[in-house]
């Protein structure tokens, strides 16, 4: 009987151990698995720095992987400076940075009043905002240069900024609208019931609360703004007011170019980028949690 009880006891501690070291070799291959993808998603950017310090002998010599063999800083010094990056770098702040809190303002009013507000309307015009996902921002570029033209905002910064506004609304509604119906409607109460009129309630109570989803809004519209490129090709002709996706690319030359500063250039328009979704990203992971929990 005493034997039986220890070989029971001898075999529950055999399959702990085994269950323990098939358990660590899950967790060290699935680190190994992530490490690698991580490696593979955060490559192109490493590409991009090392090409950043290249000239067009190691790049099309054979060298297009590797490290460079002489880290050009000139390269930077070129596109900063005869490139007129920083110029265009600050078009490219000033007219998404206007897009973003123009933008987010009509996004959270028009929200709030189609959420809130008890009016015939609401369902309607919110259908409407939705429908502006479905139209391909290729079909506007003919009617818009048109308008743009008549009224004389041709070659100018809200020449940029009214469209990716308008761009921005549909998606940036049907997510708020859809935080927003979570939101218990208590908390509005009790706020006009310590005396809040509709404005207060929206700016100390809803702003607040919606504040995530505000973030990933603010994100998508940064990447649609920052990136975008046909708009600004099209209606922007002044070199003084070029965004930097027009000015990066004009930096390549009829018959030859050099590949260096362009690759500085790029840089320059990536790093905004991480340095602001990584000052956000807390704000974005906030807003899809409590998406999930509410959903």
């Amino acid at each position: 009987m005493n034997n039986n009880i220890i070989v029971a006891k001898q075999s529950k501690k055999v399959s702990k151990v085994r269950s323990f070291s098939f358990k660590k070799i899950g967790q060290v291959l699935l680190l190994v698995f992530l490490s690698v993808w991580a490696f593979i998603q955060l490559y192109p950017l490493i590409w991009l720095f090392l090409f950043s310090f290249k000239d067009n002998g190691e790049i099309f010599g054979g060298n297009i992987m590797g490290l460079p063999h002489h880290w050009l800083i000139s390269n930077y010094i070129t596109a900063l400076t005869s490139g007129n990056v920083m110029v265009y770098f600050f078009n490219s702040v000033l007219v998404t940075g206007l897009t973003i809190i123009i933008s987010s303002v009509l996004i959270a009013s028009a929200s709030y009043g189609i959420v809130r507000m008890k009016w015939k309307l609401s369902k309607p015009v919110l259908l409407i905002f939705l429908m502006g996902m479905m139209i391909p921002i290729n079909a506007t570029l003919l009617p818009l240069f048109i308008i743009l033209q008549k009224v004389k905002l041709f070659n100018t910064y809200f020449a940029l900024i009214i469209p990716y506004v308008a761009f921005a609304l549909p998606m940036g509604i049907f997510i708020l609208t859809s935080f927003m119906i979570s939101i218990p409607i208590e908390l509005e109460e009790a706020a006009c019931i310590d005396g809040c009129n509709v404005y207060q309630i929206f700016y100390r109570i809803i702003v607040p609360i919606v504040r995530p989803a505000l973030a990933t809004i603010a994100i998508f519209t940064y990447l649609s703004s920052w990136n975008e490129l046909m708009f600004a090709n099209t209606f922007i002709n002044d070199d003084v007011k070029k965004t930097l996706t027009v000015g990066i690319m004009s930096l390549s030359g009829q018959y030859s170019t050099n590949w260096g500063p362009i690759g500085a250039g790029l840089v320059i328009a990536t790093v905004p980028t991480l340095i602001i979704y990584a000052l956000l990203s807390e704000q974005v992971q906030q807003s899809l949690v409590a998406g999930a929990v509410k959903g």
